[in-house]
């Protein structure tokens, strides 16, 4: 094993000292629902951006390409100011729900460029202008526009034109408790410009909502050094290494709120968390503490850098004294952690070529630097915390008041550290599936946690997220852990049983919440609610119906098929030493049974989901006077039964008499139970079972519309909704009011479901991931001679296989170099295509335009969107591809 896989195996703990300093600090607190005291529940208006630099956070910390221990007591972060901004840059700005015209959104330019598990090499890239930086302009702009018109980005100002600081943070660990810093500030302008670079730690305020006194304290020791004294960690020092021609100052303060500024009221400490934005920017040289110590340190670069070039500072933070902190061995650790990583990566992916390797690797950096310490007490989040003034009554009857068991102090995966700093469940579980890849034992860690007894409530409902923990996410866990299980047994022959007998007795609770919580008429159809596809239904499915009744949908039912038949899967696989859970498989054999036959073919009384004269499955509406109504809208909605697909292997049917006596009776008894089983009585036992939803009829017919142009089949994957409803909209018309949706194929014109209402977008990795999946698993029952058209019409015929393999190719063509020298994801933002300081760092947005393959939405959701790093790897590795159809892999 190369040194990062050795590092990775002997830190396979949480807690183990490897992984004791990592990217875990948040991008932003500000405007989250921890911070927000409110009694409307108004997050962003409580906590704002302008009070972030003043206030002190109750519940975590934010700040720029920095790192912090795996609690966050001990933070560092960079902090930059070019002399004509009004405020200090310590965090990264953006727009609020209200102020965007699509909702919240980041206005800076900064990339995740590398990082290895163990955080032992780490880089972060900036782009920080040279002029001032248009706060206003932004804001303004944005509220003038309307849902028809794109977002005003940073770029569109052209404050870049004029000069900007390419700014590089390079982390390398020379232990796991000794931490080389290296930043690069190059002047892009074509002029010398000046640059106050401000390196800085401090403590997170833990004593204000305790009462008791801070863990620690920072000291100067030299006109170079800084000394931290802590309770739980000993001292340690941060070295500032001198540079000719720069002035250096090292700077005091408190993380204390600065009452005066924001309410107007006396100051308990004369030294403030805004301390270094008073002294650099408005000249007040008493907001420091002259006697050098406080809670907050900074190193002070001031620098003048002329135009083209560059300047680099260094800095180390070790639990030792130095005599010699920047030695030849301080600048040999960085050239040695880069070539780990390089060997590391190189090992794990050797096929691939320099353009997919580009992309793989920045995709699994930004992964790795979205992990984020997530603290969240709920009980006393809702009662507020002694000596602090109580919350407002309303709070008591608000937001998460049922989930008060609900406590997390942990390093977690975010789906974006500034947009979504916080976990989503779904979310969470394609993070870990492609953290497998690299990290096996940390993604088993993830999925454990989401499960464990603090998150998961105890009649076994998965927290959603955190603006609505009693919100509904898809129930993709299972899926997850029996992938992550599949992936490592794989790649080294053996899974981890004990992990697998671990999920699948936590799943277990859920499994049952869904079905006695979520099929409301005991018709095994589901309802769901949320589900993540908000955007394209024509309802705001977290809410009351607006027609009253509810929704029998067929996105809910299918999730829960797919559910059955992962747990089914983790039980044979489990069964294999014992006949414990017989009685599991089973149950889960009937449950799927009823879910297929429910949305296939109900009763007089009940519409099909599955639509035999379009060849689609839909929602239906069930309204107030018991009546239905089919909401015939072409969307991932109807394609989500495609994802309940399973292949038994005859040798493990056979042996199961359980699941055999299962499959004769409902047979003999029940025959339309098993129309959409292949294969399944006793005469064909040797042969391979299939148990899918939606059978090889129906699954050519839904594809005859999947891999049309004309509707779902984009060049860059499949869309969201099929851009047939360009031009011809769904409408429902329903006592005077209209429901609609149509195809819209960048951001959304619609508001009914607030914020960026467009958030799960045209094309989307997560439900493309999974679609192609499908195809795989059913290419593995149904062989090559099953073929189909693709695209539809073009006469071309192609294997399911196949398909799944031009579907993943179009996905990460979105990143790929194009012959012209474009990438798709950039669309038509100039400086991206052609400056070569700028076209080959990528960003992983949340979703991408139907037809032109723009990134789209948060520009970093590097947790579900890293999926390409998944896919380029399955498209190199031919044997590994063809795996992943087993379910079981026996």
């Amino acid at each position: 094993m190369n040194p990062e896989q050795q590092r990775i195996q002997q830190s396979v703990e949480p807690n183990s000292p490897w992984r004791q300093w990592g990217p875990y600090l948040s991008e932003r607190q500000w405007g989250t629902v921890r911070e927000d005291y409110s009694a409307g529940g108004d997050a962003w208006d409580y906590f704002p951006h302008d009070h972030a630099r003043s206030r002190a956070y109750r519940w975590g910390e934010d700040g720029l390409g920095g790192f912090c221990d795996r609690q966050a007591n001990i933070c560092f972060a960079l902090a930059f100011w070019n002399g004509n901004d009004p405020i200090l840059k310590e965090r990264l700005f953006g727009l609020t729900n209200s102020e965007g015209n699509h909702g919240e959104d980041v206005k800076e330019y900064y990339f995740y460029v590398d990082n290895t598990p163990t955080h032992s090499y780490m880089r972060w890239r900036y782009k920080y202008p040279q002029a001032a930086y248009p706060y206003e302009t932004l804001v303004t702009v944005n509220g003038q526009r309307s849902k028809f018109e794109p977002e005003y980005e940073l770029l569109d100002t052209g404050i870049f034109d004029s000069g900007y600081f390419d700014i590089e943070a390079e982390y390398a660990k020379a232990t796991p408790s000794d931490l080389g810093i290296r930043l690069q500030i190059t002047n892009r302008g074509l002029q010398t410009a000046p640059i106050a670079v401000l390196p800085t730690l401090w403590l997170r305020n833990t004593w204000t909502w305790t009462g008791e006194v801070p863990a620690g304290r920072l000291t100067q020791v030299d006109d170079q050094a800084i000394k931290l004294s802590h309770r739980d960690y000993g001292d340690r020092w941060l070295y500032c290494d001198r540079v000719n021609g720069a002035e250096l100052e090292l700077l005091f303060t408190d993380n204390e709120t600065n009452f005066a500024r924001l309410f107007g009221s006396t100051n308990p400490s004369p030294y403030v968390k805004d301390a270094f934005h008073q002294y650099l920017i408005e000249g007040d040289r008493e907001a420091v503490n002259p006697v050098q110590t406080g809670t907050k340190a900074a190193a002070c670069y001031r620098l003048e850098i002329p135009a083209g070039q560059t300047v680099t500072l260094q800095l180390r933070f070790c639990d030792r004294p130095q005599t010699a902190a920047f030695d030849t061995d301080f600048a040999d650790s960085f050239s040695q952690r880069q070539q780990e990583a390089d060997d590391f990566y190189q090992t794990l992916f050797p096929k691939l070529g320099d353009g997919d390797r580009l992309i793989q690797r920045q995709a699994l950096a930004a992964l790795l630097w979205s992990k984020q310490v997530y603290l969240y007490e709920v009980q006393t989040w809702l009662q507020g915390d002694a000596g602090q003034p109580p919350p407002p009554s309303p709070r008591s009857k608000g937001r998460n008041t049922n989930w008060r068991m609900f406590s997390a102090n942990e390093v977690i995966l975010m789906p974006d550290k500034w947009e979504y700093p916080w976990f989503a469940a779904w979310d969470w579980a394609f993070h870990c599936v492609v953290m497998a890849l690299i990290d096996p034992e940390f993604a088993k860690q993830q999925l454990r946690l989401l499960l464990s007894d603090n998150y998961v409530s105890p009649k076994g409902q998965i927290p959603a997220y955190e603006w609505a923990f009693g919100d509904v996410n898809p129930p993709v866990q299972a899926w997850a852990a029996w992938k992550i299980y599949q992936s490592e047994k794989v790649r080294t022959g053996e899974g981890d049983r004990e992990f697998l007998q671990q999920i699948f007795q936590r799943l277990l609770p859920n499994y049952y919440w869904w079905l006695n919580r979520e099929d409301r008429d005991d018709k095994s159809l589901f309802q769901g609610g949320f589900l993540g596809l908000d955007n394209i239904t024509i309802f705001n499915r977290s809410a009351p119906l607006p027609t009253g009744g509810y929704l029998e949908q067929s996105d809910g039912t299918a999730w829960m098929g797919l559910f059955s038949l992962n747990m089914l899967a983790i039980a044979l696989e489990l069964n294999q030493q014992g006949t414990i859970y017989d009685h599991a498989i089973s149950s889960f054999v009937r449950q799927f049974l009823n879910i297929a036959q429910a949305m296939n073919q109900m009763g007089d009384d009940n519409l099909a989901l599955w639509d035999e004269t379009h060849g689609f499955y839909f929602s239906a509406l069930r309204l107030p006077d018991d009546s239905e109504e089919q909401l015939q809208v072409y969307s991932l909605v109807g394609l989500a039964p495609m994802l309940a697909v399973l292949t038994l292997e005859p040798k493990f049917v056979h042996d199961l008499s359980d699941i055999q006596e299962v499959m004769d009776w409902a047979a003999k008894h029940h025959p339309e139970l098993i129309n959409n089983v292949v294969c399944t009585t006793t005469e064909c036992s040797e042969q391979r079972h299939l148990l899918a939803i939606a059978s090889p009829d129906q699954l050519r017919r839904l594809l005859q519309r999947l891999l049309n142009e004309d509707e779902f089949l984009s060049p860059y994957g499949i869309r969201s909704i099929s851009k047939a409803h360009a031009q011809d909209p769904f409408v429902l018309h329903y006592q005077g009011n209209s429901f609609g949706v149509d195809y819209e194929p960048g951001e959304s014109t619609s508001a009914t479901f607030g914020g960026n209402s467009n958030w799960r977008g045209p094309i989307w990795f997560p439900m493309n991931y999974l679609l192609i999946e499908a195809l795989q698993r059913y290419y593995h029952y149904l062989g090559d001679e099953f073929q189909v058209e693709c695209p539809t019409g073009s006469g071309q015929l192609m294997t399911l296989k196949q398909v799944a393999q031009e579907l993943s190719q179009r996905l990460v063509n979105i990143f790929r170099t194009q012959p012209d020298g474009s990438r798709p994801t950039y669309g038509d933002i100039e400086r991206f295509q052609i400056d070569p300081h700028w076209r080959d760092l990528l960003l992983f947005h949340e979703y991408f335009h139907g037809d032109t393959g723009k990134g789209l939405g948060a520009s970093q959701q590097t947790g579900w969107t890293a999926l390409v790093a998944q896919l380029i790897q399955e498209l190199n590795d031919e044997t590994f591809y063809d795996s992943l159809g087993l379910m079981p892999s026996f």
